[in-house]
């Protein structure tokens, strides 16, 4: 049975942090973490979208009930988002494997419910449509900044995160084209710095020597790049007419 969420208003969706993510002090587990415990049992569980969207008001206080959370970074774009990396990510916040002492006591069972919850709300969030004008970075296409991302990202990133940033559903690696360049450069420096306990090791060796430029130019290419129209919203005017 579906556990439905308590509603508690404004301060209650503080941001569920995506990621990419690691500290070296953890790399032996990260494995573990990403398919054992309530992210497991979570994924198997048969989801209640009616459910998931009760659970999901809740979320929308700051991620917006479109799931588009702020272009300024403040919150991400949830919407959109693979079901695997949204419900590792609040199973990881509630085990307190992930530091986020804002969302933790809204991310907990009594607030949202139980692994049959996250696997409702994840669920109604993954089939939300993106954001059509999410925030970029600086650089346009054709600037030297700009071309200089696309290299670090095909040197880089492009293995784990895809050639457009789409992600890999089956190995947790998340969604990233379409998501708020702001909230991209807080997550990369903090996995660069070590401030993400559940990132995964293979980044946080791989993207260590990143300079704050090299951070800046990388995130503001794939803050760039197009996202299928299919997986957008109609215009950045769009309401999510389950909230009306």
């Amino acid at each position: 049975m579906s556990v439905k969420p308590v509603i508690i208003g404004l301060a209650a969706a503080v941001a569920i942090g995506l990621s990419f993510s690691v500290t070296a002090a953890d790399t032996s587990s990260w494995k573990e973490k990403t398919v054992s415990g309530e992210t497991d049992e979570a994924m198997h569980l048969e989801p209640d979208y009616e459910n998931g969207r009760d659970v999901y008001e809740v979320c929308s206080a700051c991620h917006m009930p479109e799931g588009w959370g702020f272009t300024d970074g403040t919150f991400p774009q949830l919407a959109g988002q693979h079901r695997p990396v949204l419900i590792k990510q609040l199973a990881d916040i509630r085990a307190l494997n992930r530091d986020n002492p804002t969302m933790y006591p809204f991310a907990l069972p009594e607030s949202i419910g139980d692994a049959q919850a996250l696997a409702d709300v994840t669920a109604y969030i993954a089939k939300l449509k993106m954001n059509p004008e999410n925030g970029k970075g600086e650089w346009a296409e054709g600037t030297p900044e700009f071309e200089q991302g696309k290299k670090l990202y095909a040197d880089n990133c492009v293995r784990c995160h895809g050639d457009h940033g789409e992600g890999n559903v089956e190995k947790f690696y998340p969604r990233i084209e379409g998501q708020h360049y702001a909230y991209m450069l807080r997550q990369f420096e903090w996995i660069r710095d070590g401030k993400r306990r559940n990132a995964n090791p293979d980044m946080v060796e791989q993207i260590k020597n990143f300079t704050d430029k090299d951070m800046k130019m990388v995130i503001n290419y794939i803050s760039r790049v197009p996202v299928k129209k299919e997986d957008l919203a109609p215009s950045a005017d769009w309401k999510n007419p389950d909230f009306d």
